[in-house]
């Protein structure tokens, strides 16, 4: 007998380019309230910096800007393997000289049981993607009376 198929949500990355100064936390304060809502899964939480002559580094989530006090201990060895070293070096290589970033893996988790549906009923995922907000909102703007199916 075969191994029930694990409900799985869509596994999507994100690579966040911080410039010096704008690092505040409030986003870090949102991605916490969609991990305590069930509406993603933290896998992987890395941050890279890429110095002013090129160079590249990882950055302890232990202490981001340096003060000596711990930040972000709630996601303090976020790792699921997923995230490696050539995927670091990948993210930084699209940073601006003197930046850094955090690099984000994580499962929508509520659509897993949306997948699992699909998984049992035999359908399959074929194509996926994503749109930029720019493009949506650009769009819109020349729709009259644009309305959503909410």
């Amino acid at each position: 007998m075969s191994e029930p198929v694990r409900d799985t949500g869509p596994i999507d990355y994100l690579v966040v380019e911080f410039p010096p100064g704008t690092m505040t936390g409030e986003g870090m304060a949102l991605l916490l309230d969609l991990v305590d809502r069930g509406l993603i899964r933290i896998l992987d939480l890395a941050f890279v910096s890429k110095g002013a002559d090129g160079a590249i580094a990882g950055v302890e989530i232990a202490d981001l800007d340096g003060d000596g006090d711990l930040d972000l201990r709630e996601f303090h060895g976020a790792s699921s393997g997923l995230l490696g070293d050539d995927d670091l070096r990948e993210a930084a290589a699209v940073l601006a000289p003197g930046t850094t970033a955090a690099v984000l893996v994580y499962e929508n988790v509520w659509a897993a049981p949306l997948a699992a549906a699909f998984h049992r009923s035999g359908a399959q995922l074929v194509a996926g993607g994503r749109i930029p907000v720019d493009a949506v909102l650009a769009s819109l703007d020349t729709v009259p009376d644009a309305r959503s199916y909410t």
